[in-house]
């Protein structure tokens, strides 16, 4: 069985598509995605149809990143709303629309909410990892986390964890496209919507997939994204 950590999506279903094709996913495995599944890319509503789709057949752990945070509070006040359409809800909204215009919140289906609101968790761990949208306190148990460091903190050189586990997270999106390997914590934002890539990580064999929105595919391994490492090829 693998665990595989997928990184921000941000409505980039053709990478999606383009990454699981190549993972060549098996019943057995798991894949945990880091959050941010709406915003700035083209099709934030067919992400969520897979992602359901992926959590129906009992594989998928999704956890929530501020992006469906700020979609949430949309709902609730004109102010969020406008402050979301402006971070990349205009993109989110115009996947749902049928006439390639923008729609409105009232067009999100019911299902999707549910799967934000409901489905989606704030982290997950295993054995040997933990996984967080943004990032942790490194003194506080996972349970205990602040909604600002789960979901806003940025990667920067973080301090090993007081579980002993290793992080995976996403949310700082390195413009590199390459992940970020500290030992102890490990980035896979690496930047899909914006002309980059979308990072799976088998985090067992350290395995990693990554694919664009022109469907291009490389691989390699996380070792090779150790801090100071100065060589890395693909």
């Amino acid at each position: 069985m693998r665990i595989l950590a997928i990184g921000d999506i941000h409505g980039c279903s053709t990478a999606f598509d383009t990454l699981l094709s190549r993972v060549k996913l098996q019943p057995t495995d798991t894949i945990i995605t880091l959050g941010d599944y709406v915003d700035r890319g083209p099709n934030s509503k067919g992400i969520l149809n897979r992602l359901i789709k992926l959590h129906q057949k009992g594989q998928l752990v999704a956890l929530r990143g501020n992006h469906e945070l700020m979609m949430l509070a949309a709902r609730f006040s004109r102010r969020e709303e406008s402050l979301w359409r402006c971070r990349g809800g205009k993109e989110t909204l115009t996947s749902y629309s049928k006439s390639n215009q923008v729609a409105k919140l009232k067009d999100i289906p019911a299902r999707h909410w549910h799967f934000i609101e409901n489905v989606c968790v704030d982290w997950y761990e295993t054995d040997t990892h933990f996984f967080v949208h943004a990032n942790v306190h490194p003194d506080i148990p996972l349970a205990k986390q602040s909604a600002s460091m789960l979901f806003w903190e940025k990667f920067g050189n973080p301090v090993p964890h007081i579980s002993g586990k290793t992080m995976v997270c996403g949310h700082t999106s390195q413009k590199s496209g390459l992940p970020v390997n500290r030992g102890h914590a490990i980035c896979i934002d690496t930047r899909v919507y914006s002309k980059g890539w979308l990072t799976c990580l088998d985090v067992t064999s350290g395995k990693i997939w990554q694919a664009n929105q022109a469907g291009r595919v490389r691989t390699a391994w996380i070792e090779q994204f150790a801090a100071y490492s100065t060589h890395v090829r693909f």
